[in-house]
């Protein structure tokens, strides 16, 4: 069981890194290389990784690391981790060459094989998401105090800045459900179809999960490919919520670490308010 105190040294981290990647964010030009697969690299990525690379090897020298922007190591070495953590040091490359603000910095600390605690930063936004197994999970925005995302979710049928007037007027909504800004899927639109009423959200990175821990949606069902390093963090900040990240086709709790792929299968993640309203039925 990690405290408290640990978890705020991750979320300063986070911010850290997220000072970092804004410092390239303003530049007027923005160099990007190719992946081997494709995706965009820019050098706040790396300016990110290299900095929680170092900060998370000084907070835990013991637990090894899992990055986006570094090489993953053997299927032999790595099932034999009891813990370590996973990061994606800048999550929504294309949110942020886009510069509309929904990109973030992903902590997250893995133990046995589930997201026990996470830090999700945006850092154009202001806003950081965190939470671990057994404490709870919070939003701070900017330099308030942190607010618990329990609360933030049971004040307001939906809540923060992607809720509607609509939303938050009826307290019996149909589902809000979020879905990628970047990554369109067509299974997404043969999912939502089985809901004669709902209201769509496109949100860039790992805040889709966010909105759902603090109320502002329901349903975030990704029908397409993932990584272990996109989700999660922010799974651990949406269970410490009282949400649900299930795996579509066993409808078991999404875990980590289980198989030499680093890819996810599909996965359907549950905001708090949602699974309460159902499971009451």
């Amino acid at each position: 069981m990690i405290d408290k105190a640990f978890l705020l040294q991750l979320v300063d981290l986070a911010k850290s890194a997220g000072e970092r990647i804004m410092a390239h964010y303003h530049s007027h030009d923005v160099q990007l290389v190719s992946k081997a697969d494709n995706s965009p690299l820019t050098a706040a990525d790396l300016a990110s990784h290299e900095y929680l690379m170092t900060g998370l090897n000084d907070l835990l020298p013991q637990l090894p690391i899992i990055s986006e922007e570094s090489s993953l190591s053997n299927w032999k070495e790595r099932q034999s981790w009891p813990a370590y953590f996973l990061i994606d040091p800048l999550d929504g490359t294309k949110e942020f060459i886009k510069k509309n603000g929904e990109f973030t910095v992903n902590i997250a600390l893995i133990i046995a094989g589930y997201a026990h605690a996470g830090v999700v930063y945006a850092p154009a936004l202001g806003q950081c998401y965190f939470g671990a197994k057994g404490l709870g999970a919070w939003k701070q925005t900017g330099e308030d105090p942190a607010l618990s995302l329990l609360a933030l979710a049971s004040d307001n049928p939906a809540h923060g800045q992607y809720a509607s007037d609509q939303a938050l007027a009826i307290a019996g909504r149909p589902p809000i459900i979020v879905g990628s800004r970047s990554h369109p899927s067509p299974d997404f639109e043969t999912f939502i179809a089985q809901y004669s009423e709902h209201q769509i959200l496109a949100v860039g990175s790992s805040l889709k999960f966010c909105l759902l821990a603090e109320g502002s949606a329901d349903i975030y069902p990704r029908l397409g490919p993932t990584s272990e390093w996109d989700t999660a963090a922010a799974q651990a900040v949406l269970e410490a919520a009282g949400g649900q990240v299930l795996v579509k086709d066993t409808l078991q709790s999404l875990r980590y670490n289980q198989k030499e792929s680093i890819r996810n299968p599909e996965f359907i993640a549950f905001g708090p308010q949602w699974l309460a309203r159902h499971s009451a039925k």
